[in-house]
């Protein structure tokens, strides 16, 4: 779906734990994060690259509308939430373009 919108996708992972671990050894510019990872909260893992040195850009998405309330409830402003129903519009490749 990202590559049909026009977005290079440089990495995938599994869970949280090997999703930090490629975003701090590859330094993407973007990341899309699932909010349910098996390992652990993708809010956390969208936390933990939000923080990273070079700021990568982070949507978080979920089938359930209402899992970017857990950003809006931190005043989490470094992240955006999508649902994944609105993925494939446009604004998400504005979202993700770092360019």
């Amino acid at each position: 779906m990202l590559e049909k919108i026009g977005v290079e996708v440089v990495l995938c992972a599994p869970d949280a734990a090997a999703g930090g671990r490629l975003a701090e050894a590859q330094r993407p510019a973007a990341a899309l994060v699932d909010v349910d990872l098996p390992d652990a909260p993708g809010v956390e893992l969208a936390r933990r690259i939000a923080a990273l040195p070079w700021r990568p850009r982070v949507v978080l998405t979920s089938a359930d509308r209402d899992a970017g309330r857990a950003l809006d409830a931190n005043g989490d402003r470094t992240i955006v939430f999508v649902p994944k129903e609105e993925l494939a519009e446009e604004p998400l490749r504005r979202l993700l373009d770092t360019g």
